[in-house]
């Protein structure tokens, strides 16, 4: 069993590491003693929609072997860490639902890009985490498969669509997971459930294995206790990949290494249409205690404007619907995941297999994308929609030629109680109000924990940086923690 100093619920990446290498604990160990965590705590939360304990024990021992053979080049970056998978990711011979009935059975044959990265430096994957259906939804309460509840205040919701990825590392049930942000399905969940979460760049992380929701607007991404965590993680997950054309092949900075480097000098951006009416006084007294926190450590602070901010909702809406649309058609009944048993004709195998199958908001995402994309309201949605987009992005170059990052919320409030607002689907979306601009405009960002409510609710601010400029967000990012550590 791993020593008795290794705190589950607080253990971070580095520690485990260094408890597996220097044989405080074995992987196998470590593995096992989540593998128990759990399935005692796990049913309260319903994180895990499937376990993978024969292909994780089986690379704990492989760790192991490294660890005992003295050959310390043989252990990688995440030799020996437990780390959990949103079930929007292949695993190979593993189920992969994408928390849909329509892929209940489906066994993807290939990993995905940056599951076997993780596993190539030395990860133990745990299982696969439960998420709101095709990653569409803000509450994690879509899933087909049960809603997952917010380890900080179980009667909460712990965000989406990501949320088995950040409660099972609020909880303790792995130190580390990865999720997907479309529209901010990783920054909102890491703010409801106080754990740190990374959007990369478009185009920095390979989507090579993920099952597609919106493809311009979908990244993977980690969830950790820390920003050096976090920083690891994004250390073995970035770079080029021949199997995705659109990740890219700009070189990867060694951004744990970038940590250490001071913040003084550093420019931030305050959004003003970020602090206007909405905001919950408590999120917005956290948020500008960090902001103060960074002006300490020699940061100049300085207002800018997002003009455009205010069409950021519904231009995320339209095209994020209409990707949907044209990437769930292959979800037909024919040639993988559900079929109807019901069905006599081709026409009626169609309809069936995808009314039984899908969800209800994912039938209304599909209805709305199909309608913006058909013949007649395509200019009048689409393809204003892009061109909104277009605006959207020149107000963050435009900013990030005045300021090195933006600090701002994540979300408008805490964690809200589980079934508050799934019969109000407008207020559902406007969830996403502050995290759905940066989606639209390929830029970097990232939640970081900055207090609680008086309520005791988590409570994360919003670090945005320019495309490519991770390094200088986690900086940003580290020096928020550390204040608050203080």
């Amino acid at each position: 069993m791993p020593d008795a100093a290794l705190n589950l619920e607080t253990l971070t990446l580095t520690a485990a590491r260094s408890a597996v290498v220097d044989g405080t604990t074995s992987a196998a160990a470590l593995a096992s003693a989540h593998y128990e965590r759990i399935a005692a705590v796990d049913p309260q939360i319903h994180s895990y929609l499937a376990l993978t304990r024969n292909r994780a024990l089986a690379q704990a021992e492989r760790v192991d072997a490294a660890a005992k053979s003295g050959d310390s080049t043989k252990l990688g970056a995440l030799a020996g860490v437990p780390i959990g998978i949103k079930d929007v990711l292949a695993m190979s011979g593993v189920p992969t639902t994408a928390g849909s009935k329509i892929l209940e059975n489906y066994h993807p044959p290939y990993d995905a890009t940056c599951v076997a990265k993780l596993e190539a430096a030395g990860a133990v994957l745990l299982g696969k985490l439960n998420c709101d259906e095709f990653a569409m939804g803000s509450s994690n309460e879509n899933s087909a498969y049960g809603p997952v509840h917010n380890p900080r205040a179980l009667d909460r919701v712990p965000g989406g669509s990501s949320g088995g990825s950040a409660a099972a590392v609020a909880a303790g049930l792995c130190v580390a997971s990865l999720g997907t942000d479309t529209g901010g399905s990783i920054r909102q969940p890491a703010a409801f459930c106080g754990v740190v979460g990374i959007l990369p760049t478009y185009g920095r992380v390979s989507r090579y294995g993920l099952i597609a929701f919106a493809s311009s607007l979908d990244r993977v991404g980690p969830f950790a206790r820390n920003v050096m965590d976090a920083a690891t993680l994004l250390e073995v997950l970035a770079g080029p990949d021949p199997m995705d054309s659109t990740s890219s092949a700009q070189p990867v900075p060694g951004y744990t290494a970038g940590l250490a480097k001071p913040v003084a000098g550093l420019r931030i951006g305050i959004p003003e249409e970020y602090f206007g009416e909405g905001l919950n006084p408590e999120i917005r007294a956290a948020i500008e205690k960090s902001l103060d926190a960074l002006k300490a450590q020699g940061c100049t602070l300085h207002k800018i404007s997002l003009p455009h901010t205010s069409y950021a909702v519904p231009t995320y809406y339209v095209i994020a619907t209409a990707e949907a649309s044209a990437n769930l058609s292959r979800f037909d009944g024919v040639r993988f995941g559900y079929r109807s048993p019901e069905s006599t004709t081709l026409s009626a195998m169609y309809r069936k297999s995808r009314d039984e199958g899908f969800g209800p908001e994912v039938k209304r995402r599909i209805l709305l994308g199909t309608y913006v994309l058909s013949a007649g309201y395509y200019d009048a949605y689409y393809r204003k929609a892009q061109q909104v987009r277009t605006l959207l992005t020149r107000d963050f170059l435009t900013a990030f030629a005045q300021v090195d990052a933006i600090v701002c919320p994540v979300t408008p409030t805490p964690a809200f109680k589980l079934g508050e607002k799934t019969d109000d689907p407008l207020q559902m979306y406007l969830e996403d109000i502050y995290s759905v601009a940066a989606s639209l405009a390929g830029i970097c960002g990232m939640s970081v924990p900055c207090g609680t409510t008086a309520a005791g609710l988590p409570i994360g601010v919003q670090v945005l940086g320019p495309h490519f400029g991770e390094a200088t967000m986690l900086r940003v990012g580290a020096a928020i923690e550390s204040a608050n550590k203080v």
